[in-house]
């Protein structure tokens, strides 16, 4: 089985997540649920978090935006994060959730 680019991003954002000790799951696509939900749902250090992944330098759906947006309006926290903009994930956390235990690892 081949990882598609998208699946790459995922695999590091899990793994970005995995070290920050933060809490997450992948919600399955399984055609019962409701379309555009994130890819990852997680809750830091008591907050709201959703993680829309990307291959390269894409952008979300339409649907993928408008769900972001209705987590945001509801004072969540929603991004995207795609290949060229991964690296910023670590960062994104210490400031947007005081999260400094990536600084300690």
């Amino acid at each position: 089985m081949t990882i598609t680019k998208e699946g790459e991003v995922k695999k590091q954002i899990k793994a970005i997540l995995d070290k920050a000790g933060v809490y997450y799951f992948m919600p399955s696509g399984n055609g019962y649920g409701r379309s555009g939900i994130p890819d990852f749902v997680c809750c830091v250090r008591g907050k709201f978090l959703a993680i829309e992944a990307k291959a390269r330098n894409l952008q979300p759906t339409a649907i993928q935006a408008r769900e972001l947006s209705r987590i945001i309006a509801h004072e969540g926290t929603g991004i995207y994060i795609n290949a060229e903009n991964i690296h910023e994930l670590p960062l994104f956390l210490e400031a947007t959730f005081n999260h400094t235990s990536l600084l300690d690892k």
